[in-house]
């Protein structure tokens, strides 16, 4: 409701008042949503998000229902178990054989108020790199395709990295830029609750960065990176984009962890001990209390280590490491100029089947859906979305690849948007 429509209806209400009757609200236009996803089965992305837009979600101690309607579906993948015919019946939404036609609900012109762009999960071919090479791309051009014949537009959030190839992840955020409308992409790590519940000092000088992380590349490196990136672009003078990747695996990981800095190959050995110190899943040997793993340790439950050394243009140094069989969480630490010790926290990520963290990106994308304002830039995914795909290069080919398209410049403002409360 508008300031001159909340006036008018206050107005009215107090003459209804005096003539002792009661004012009635004026109705408020509940939003329009369309959701276009690669399939819907259980525990898929579709699953975890696009319901919560259907049976709302848990936000700061009370059940809260988005003010807006699924209206329209498009699914391009229905493998056996497809829960999308299931949901449609039960909340009354249309699925729809094509984009176009789910964006139009049917008609001839645009007829949503956003668009939730999910392109996880199905099958997909890989790439030469390894990559699945999921249809965001694809679908974002035929969701601004159909802005473009309708001259109209809505916010549209992207699920995860922008595209497996940089140039097209790229070509999505100047398409989005161009034609003025909103972007949001990305993880829902930066979102979620941190034990302990602190952020970056904004305009903080810092040094080196290091996230250490559970699961394979191409789905849970993104996930790693978006967590050092949202800490990393909060440093003096913002984001500046990366210079180089090198991608380690297996014993060349153990051999950089035995190096002690990153000058010489490796990282820093205070930023791992912060970050495996505020892991809530760190493995034991048989029978044991809490104990610090010893490097022989690592070495026989880590299998098959994978390590991405990065740094930005600004002489940022940073490390991500997937260690699966010694940590089953995602934890982060930073050395600041002036402080002795490093600042570290743990990404709370809530159990499945619920993952509440999943409630917490999608108040997000809620929050730009109904403000036509992005929370944060999407050029933090489309630089995450670089780091991926140049770290599966770096992999595949083993050496260090300068990476000079990946200059991406961005600054955020002072706020967090992790969930605190």
């Amino acid at each position: 409701m508008n300031r001159r429509i909340f006036i008018g209806a206050l107005g009215a209400g107090s003459a209804l008042t005096l003539l002792g009757a009661q004012p009635v609200a004026e109705p408020v236009r509940r939003k329009r949503l369309a959701v276009v996803t690669t399939l819907w089965n259980y525990r898929s992305h579709a699953w975890h998000m696009a319901e919560r837009f259907l049976a709302g979600y848990p936000l700061n101690g009370r059940w809260h229902r988005p003010p807006m309607d699924v209206v329209s579906v498009y699914v391009d993948q229905k493998p056996e178990k497809d829960l999308s015919a299931d949901r449609a019946k039960e909340f009354g939404f249309t699925i729809y054989p094509t984009i176009a036609e789910a964006l139009r609900c049917g008609g001839d012109r645009l007829a949503v108020d956003a668009v939730l762009l999910i392109g996880e999960h199905g099958d997909y071919p890989l790439s030469e790199f390894g990559g699945k090479k999921y249809p965001r791309y694809e679908f974002f051009k035929q969701i601004a395709e159909v802005f473009k014949k309708d001259n109209a537009t809505t916010p549209v959030f992207n699920d995860k990295h922008l595209s497996w190839k940089f140039e097209w992840a790229k070509e999505m955020v100047d398409t989005a830029r161009a034609m003025k409308f909103p972007l949001m992409a990305g993880s829902s790590l930066p979102v979620t609750w941190r034990m302990p519940s602190v952020d970056l000092p904004h305009g903080a000088e810092v040094d080196e960065v290091m996230c250490v992380a559970m699961g394979n590349v191409d789905i849970y490196d993104f996930h790693a990176l978006e967590t050092l990136q949202c800490m990393a672009e909060r440093r003096k003078g913002g984001e500046t984009g990366v210079k180089w990747l090198e991608a380690l695996r297996g014993d060349a990981v153990w051999g950089a962890l035995a190096r002690g800095s990153f000058d010489k190959g490796g990282w820093s050995p205070g930023l791992f001990n912060a970050c495996l110190s505020r892991s809530h899943t760190l493995a034991q040997a048989a029978t044991t209390s809490h104990r610090f793993p010893t490097p022989l340790q690592m070495q026989q439950w880590v299998k098959q280590p994978i390590a991405y050394r990065y740094q930005h243009a600004d002489g940022l140094k940073a490390t991500m490491l997937l260690m699966n069989g010694l940590v089953d969480d995602f934890t982060f630490a930073a050395h600041i100029r002036g402080r002795a010790e490093p600042l570290s926290t743990l990404f709370q990520l809530p159990p499945n089947p619920n993952v509440v963290y999943s409630a917490a990106l999608m108040a997000k994308a809620e929050e730009m859906f109904l403000t036509g304002k992005a929370p944060y830039p999407a050029e933090r995914t489309l630089l995450t979305s670089g780091l991926v795909a140049a770290g599966l290069q770096s992999l595949k080919e083993d050496r260090r690849l300068d990476t000079p398209h990946l200059a991406v410049r961005y600054a955020v403002p002072p706020a967090s948007h992790f969930f605190q409360s």
